[in-house]
């Protein structure tokens, strides 16, 4: 498939839900993290409303931690958008347990496009817009993964990446510095080598996570982002999952 397009309808979109939500405990013990409600729907059907509104058709779903249910669960939502084709990948099943960010987005590289979306399915960003205009931006460009970052929250004082005047994401411990999102758009070449040591579809379930990934690609001046003010929380505890359901 190509999608140096950019077209919304051709492009794929993969929400990620394996984790284990530990800090969420107890709710996660009976019910994975993005199938928590917030706000009267599971958490995860808020970025998939969000890219479905886009123009965007084709979902692919890693799993590990109970995740049968989500199938299950997201079942009506499927239903009420025939248009729509989710496409599952089962870590859980296949290799009994989750694969981290970049082990499940190789995992499920044969399911994606040359260019793709990736967000969280336990990150609550109602506002964001995923435009075919950044779409377009990026698939004309020569970037390997561009990235939305928001003002530090409370838990990350820190950050996690830098941005230059340039617009170029930045491997830097100095300040300031912006956590990552989630939201990203990535080409499938960043999931390969020389990029990355995974082997192609991740046949031996390694688990892997994203950020040593993108700061490699950031050193090499390929990873461009940019800062997103509006509403972002990383449903993370119990606490913020309550505030934002009394809200």
């Amino acid at each position: 498939m190509n999608n140096t397009s950019g077209l919304a309808g051709d492009l794929v979109a993969m929400v990620l839900a394996a984790g284990r939500g530990m800090r969420m405990r107890p709710l996660t013990d009976h019910t994975p993290k993005p199938l928590l409600p917030v706000q009267g729907k599971p958490l995860m059907q808020w970025p998939m409303d969000a890219l479905h509104a886009a123009g965007l058709r084709r979902f692919v779903i890693n799993t590990a931690w109970l995740g049968d249910q989500i199938p299950s669960t997201m079942a009506p939502w499927a239903a009420h958008h025939p248009d729509t084709d989710l496409v599952y990948s089962h870590e859980g099943q296949d290799f009994g347990y989750a694969l981290e960010t970049a082990g499940g987005i190789v995992r499920a590289l044969p399911l994606l496009g040359d260019i793709f979306w990736v967000t969280a399915g336990d990150v609550f960003v109602p506002g964001f817009d995923f435009t075919e205009e950044a779409v377009q931006r990026f698939a004309a460009g020569t970037r390997l993964a561009h990235l939305w970052l928001v003002p530090n929250p409370e838990h990350n004082p820190r950050g996690d990446f830098g941005l230059s005047g340039e617009g170029l994401a930045l491997n830097t411990d100095e300040a300031p510095r912006w956590t990552f999102s989630t939201i990203g758009l990535y080409r499938r070449a960043l999931f390969e080598a020389p990029w990355c040591d995974i082997l192609p579809g991740n046949p031996q379930g390694t688990a892997a996570p994203l950020a040593p990934l993108l700061r490699r690609a950031m050193d090499a001046g390929l990873v461009s982002a940019e800062i997103y003010h509006g509403a972002w929380t990383d449903v993370g505890t119990p606490e913020r999952l309550a505030q934002l359901n009394a809200i």
